[in-house]
């Protein structure tokens, strides 16, 4: 299969340099009530001493120029999105839909409960959806992301310990674990210890065992892990660490994998969290929102963040949903008011719509995928990690790398042939690591053009690794200095 490349680029002007003044893009009618003194009402000191610098333009230039600037931007709705770890997947517009109704997008957090009746049974249910899911028994919707439901998790073991006696001081994460698990357990207080990864990407149960002693709180896991690879001993690794009397904590990023195939809960994890945002169809990436619960089985439960939404089947308050604030073992809150709500909206019309035997296809069909592109990949790049896979894998471009080409050249050469890039030096464990996820949302003809580009993008580091190093061409800007760009962020206009 042949790709064309594009070479034309046309850059789009800034808002500024698009208006002129005079233009409007609004009419309003003559006023019609009393003029009031703004100053009169917000107090002195809350206005602006100058009129804010904004372009003036009609609404068709607006709309054109932010369409023109969407369309130059990546994302799910318009190709293949395999960041892997991150599970960019296509998420259906019937969320969105119900995520929008006025009832729900227009509530204020401090509504009374009585008058919000809705939205807190939304909350109980999938709060109970996610338990069932996960085989956990009680669920804080609170946690506004992944990172913020590690931390709330290690906070909640922290507590848990401490009414035993101590909070003891470390915990242990494999060298393959998400950067954002030492940096969470480090926040609440304890100390990472890194356990090595085996020759086949699974922990190496022995050195756990003997690293595991009465100051270790915790075990953090990712199952499947960062590699694709599912993590087959992990009843040993649980009963090691049960057996110091520690926790066992799922990071949740992975479940996507996993999803009606089998529950953490039932295999012995004791807590975990879930990102809606990766898993359960809320549309991730340019900052969020997304939403990060955790989950506990019942000995965790009281110390779970509070408000947790309730249910009174005795209708005694005179409604039937609440929010419980009388949790005196609490850790407290972890985000304001009640968490990401519209992202738990979506979260809820998803599982809905699917179903047990849908979310089991999600799984299947993720798995499925991201086994037939690492067989089509694997003789074009370096596999460090053979065998069947689970939602993810990753390849290594230490080939490409003896043509002078590194795994960041491949990914900005893949711009060119309309596809974002996978996940690129992570795991840390892996060499010009390409971490791709190709999720379940992929058919099989997107598949092939993803494998396609990639094998066009291997030969091309063989016979012209000049267009490799020089990419992307195709792109509103080329290759950027990325350590300028961190170190000196520009984002301001000075309109003269």
């Amino acid at each position: 299969m042949s790709v064309e490349v594009a070479r034309e680029v046309v850059l789009e002007p800034t808002i500024f340099e698009e208006g002129r003044e005079g233009r409007r893009g609004y009419a309003l009618p003559p006023l019609d009530v009393p003029e009031i003194d703004l100053e009169e009402v917000l107090g002195p000191g809350f206005l602006r001493e100058a009129p804010p610098s904004l372009p003036d333009l009609s609404e068709p230039e607006v709309v054109r120029h932010f369409t023109r600037l969407a369309e130059m931007n990546h994302h799910v709705d318009r190709a293949i999105y395999p960041l892997g770890s991150c599970t960019m997947k296509y998420n259906p517009k019937i969320n969105e839909e119900a995520a929008a109704l006025e009832g729900f997008a227009g509530l204020h957090p401090e509504t009374d409960a009585r008058d919000c009746q809705g939205a807190i049974a939304l909350m109980h249910g999938l709060a109970r959806m996610l338990a069932e899911i996960s085989g956990m028994d009680a669920v804080s919707l609170e946690p506004p992301a992944g990172a913020s439901g590690e931390l709330a998790g290690m906070l909640i073991a922290r507590a848990y310990h401490r009414d035993r006696g101590r909070p003891r001081s470390k915990v242990i994460v494999p060298d393959s674990a998400h950067g954002t698990n030492p940096a969470s357990l480090t926040l609440a207080g304890y100390e990472a210890v890194e356990i090595a990864s085996g020759p086949d990407g699974r922990i190496d149960v022995d050195a756990l065992a003997a690293t595991v002693d009465d100051e270790v709180a915790a075990v953090m896991l990712t199952n499947p892990n960062t590699l694709g690879v599912y993590e087959s001993r992990v009843r040993e690794i649980i009963d090691v660490v049960h057996g110091a009397g520690a926790l066992v904590y799922l990071d949740g990023a992975n479940l996507n994998a996993s999803l009606g195939v089998v529950r953490p809960g039932d295999v012995g994890f004791d807590l975990m969290h879930y990102n809606l945002h990766k898993t359960f169809s809320s549309p991730h990436g340019g900052g969020g929102p997304g939403s990060g619960p955790v989950g506990v089985k019942a000995f965790l439960a009281d110390y779970l963040p509070w408000p947790m939404p309730a249910r009174d089947e005795t209708e005694s308050r005179g409604y039937e949903y609440y929010f419980d604030y009388d949790r005196p073992k609490s850790i407290g809150k972890v985000h304001g008011w009640f968490g990401n709500f519209l992202v738990a909206v979506k979260a809820y019309t998803y599982i809905l719509r699917l179903g047990p035997d849908g979310l089991r296809r999600v799984a299947e069909n993720a798995v499925l995928n991201a086994n037939y592109l690492q067989e089509k990949l694997k003789d074009d790049y370096e596999l460090p990690y053979a065998g069947r896979c689970q939602h993810e894998f990753v390849l290594s471009a230490t080939r490409q790398k003896e043509k002078g080409v590194r795994a960041l050249d491949v990914a900005k050469r893949l711009l060119d042939y309309g596809a974002h890039a996978p996940t690129i030096y992570f795991p840390l464990i892996v060499k010009e690591a390409l971490m791709i996820e190709p999720t379940e949302t992929e058919s099989k003809a997107s598949l092939d053009r993803f494998v396609e580009a990639m094998r066009a993008i291997a030969r091309e580091c063989e016979t012209a690794p000049d267009l490799v190093l020089g990419a992307p061409t195709t792109t509103p800007v080329g290759r950027l200095d990325e350590v300028r760009a961190a170190k000196d962020l520009d984002v301001c206009w000075e309109r003269s």
